[in-house]
């Protein structure tokens, strides 16, 4: 038989909780790697910073519109590869990235333009290094003051379409040094490029099928048909008809994927492919794969950019910031904790143990986060859980002094239990639905750590019903059933109970005067 309304079986919802936080930690101890810290932001941490400079086809400075686009694709990719606690900012035509950790070079893939398009081979030759001095890259390596005329005179050779200047300037590339048609080369003509190793140099034709119609890309470990690792393309119902009339006319031909203006695979039609999918193959692992895959799901730049050495961002001053942060929160805590031992005596110590158990829940949150989404804690967002210590104690008080009006009405401690709770459950729903509404429209509405201060803030808040409901309200339902503990010297509603005797009495003697 199920208990009166606001009567619960406080055992049962003990039991829950401790399944929960029984669960919780064996998930931050047995698995993964087994670290029980949260990850730490930049600011607390330390990290890397990578400068990228943004270059134009004509040598132009680029739009403001291009760079924001460029910066939102870079920060999806940021949130795509979970390199989290990271910040994407403008910096005149530059773009920075701030990513904490050891995660330079992976914060200066996300700056490649990855402009991925299909070229039907015409020729390809093994790569040999040319005398220095004899072709336009190895002017560009000599000689780097003037970019934009190393790239026309880079198109004016290797994106002729006559034969004849295509196969000198085919003999004459050099594929050990920068090309200066990275990212820059024309789709609607021919072009002599070289492969990504080095290896082999082409002459390509005009792209057949550009990158927009990929629609997902996904790594694929080793297979028995492909014992590397492999990039896996999905395409768009337009690009994947092109792509199977394309390989139903070129059986026995090669068709390259060409990334960046560089060949990343240049492999044989067997027989016409038509299932809308294409394989990328080519010397990957894991990671390269991984990060290939992630950059064409993204979508590709519309600047190409130059990328600087990344350097180390010193965390000295976010470490002194958390020892002062955490100083404060420990103050905050402890006068919490003073005034509920003085006003409320037993209810107080419930208040603090929830709180307490309220904190283990959030840090064993926080290192699944930091594991499985890549979830850094930064100042922002220990600020945010300090103010959610507020946030929770007010859920506590909302239920206390709902009780403490049901005593003064003349009610026992144990009867008045169920009905404060039912009273203050709707106001306790409320109140933390704002306070999460306010977090949410926060965090999709800023930019940065601020981000960081609403996702802690909402999180906290959704914990502090876990914990009211599931601690909270049973162990005062417990304290209420103990004549040890509701006796009115221990559990602090002495005061109360007399004013709740004294209505009880006087309500008695206006219903006998009456009856008389």
């Amino acid at each position: 038989m199920a208990p009166p309304a606001g009567q619960i079986r406080p055992g049962r919802y003990l039991a829950i909780f401790t399944l929960i936080v029984a669960a919780l930690y064996s998930l931050v101890f047995f698995t993964g790697d087994g670290n029980p810290y949260p990850k730490l932001g930049i600011d607390l941490q330390g990290g890397t910073r990578v400068t990228l400079t943004a270059r134009t086809l004509d040598g132009q400075p680029p739009s403001n519109e291009a760079l924001n686009q460029a910066r939102q694709i870079i920060e999806t990719r940021v949130n795509g590869m979970g390199v989290s606690g990271s910040e994407v900012t403008r910096d005149g035509n530059n773009l920075v990235i701030t990513v904490p950790g050891e995660g330079g070079e992976e914060a200066k893939q996300l700056g490649q333009t990855a402009e991925l398009n299909f070229r039907k081979v015409t020729s390809a030759l093994p790569a040999q290094t040319p005398p220095a001095g004899t072709t336009p890259q190895a002017a560009h390596q000599q000689q780097p003051g003037d970019q934009q005329r190393e790239i026309d005179e880079a198109k004016r050779t290797r994106q002729s379409t006559d034969p004849n200047v295509q196969m000198q300037a085919l003999q004459a590339l050099n594929c050990s040094v920068d090309d200066p048609l990275r990212g820059n080369d024309d789709p609607k003509l021919p072009l002599v490029t070289c492969d990504r190793e080095g290896e082999f140099k082409y002459v390509l034709e005009p792209v057949f099928l550009p990158g927009r119609e990929v629609a997902t890309a996904q790594a694929v470990p080793p297979n028995q048909q492909n014992p590397g690792w492999t990039v896996s393309l999905d395409f768009k119902s337009e690009g994947a008809k092109i792509w199977a009339d394309f390989t139903s006319a070129n059986v026995g031909q090669q068709a390259a994927f060409v990334l960046d203006s560089e060949v990343v695979s240049a492999p044989t039609i067997q027989a016409a492919l038509l299932g809308g999918n294409a394989q990328i193959t080519g010397q990957f692992n894991q990671q390269s794969a991984t990060d290939l895959a992630d950059i064409l799901k993204y979508g590709s730049l519309p600047l190409a950019f130059d990328q600087s050495e990344a350097e180390t961002v010193s965390a000295t001053l976010g470490v002194a910031s958390l020892e002062a942060g955490l100083f404060a929160g420990g103050i905050g805590l402890l006068l919490v904790a003073v005034y509920c031992l003085l006003y409320y005596r037993l209810l107080g110590i419930l208040t603090i143990l929830s709180l307490v158990l309220s904190g283990g829940v959030v840090y064993g949150v926080l290192v699944l986060l930091g594991r499985w989404v890549g979830f850094t804690l930064d100042l922002a967002g220990v600020a945010g859980f300090i103010i959610a210590i507020g946030i929770t104690a007010d859920s506590f008080i909302v239920f206390f002094e709902r009780l403490k009006d049901e005593i003064r009405e003349g009610r026992t401690f144990r009867s008045s239990v169920p009905r404060a709770w039912t009273r203050a459950r709707r106001t306790i729903l409320s109140a933390d639905a704002v306070s999460f509404l306010a977090a949410a429209v926060l965090y999709v509405l800023a930019v940065g750590q601020v981000k960081g201060f609403a996702f802690t803030l909402g999180m906290s808040t959704v914990l502090d019903l876990v914990v009211v409901f599931l601690v909270t309200h049973p162990l005062v339902a417990l304290a209420s059933k103990s004549k040890f503990l509701s006796k009115p010297s221990v559990s602090g509603l002495g005061a109360v109970q007399r004013v709740g005797n004294q209505n009880r009495a006087a309500r008695k003697a206006a219903t006998t005067a009456k009856e008389a």
